[in-house]
């Protein structure tokens, strides 16, 4: 018995065609870019005082914990606006202040 009857046969991994890895490249640059400009954004609500900050329905602290918690590449306005509707659900839940 020889050793090439008894090999086993690999799949390699397809990979896409040329246009489709364009796109899907063209796609993370664009995705890339959206996080870098909502980072900046996000950024700029440093520069607002609490009462603007409470506003919008966040908190200094919840600016702090998405820039920190988000990497380089990630987008911390999710962890903002995630934040917000948090705050404004449990809002409505607490009884009004006398």
């Amino acid at each position: 018995m020889r050793t090439t009857s008894c090999g086993t046969e690999f799949d390699l991994p397809h990979t896409l065609p040329a246009p489709k890895r364009r796109v899907s490249i063209a796609l993370r640059m664009v995705s890339v870019w959206h996080a870098f400009r909502n980072r900046i954004a996000s950024n700029r609500l440093y520069e607002l005082d609490d009462h603007q900050l409470d506003d919008i329905g966040i908190t200094r602290h919840d600016v702090i914990k998405a820039m920190e918690r988000s990497g380089v590449l990630d987008d911390p306005s999710l962890m903002l606006s995630h934040a917000a509707r948090e705050r404004s659900r449990t809002r409505f839940l607490r009884p009004a202040r006398r």
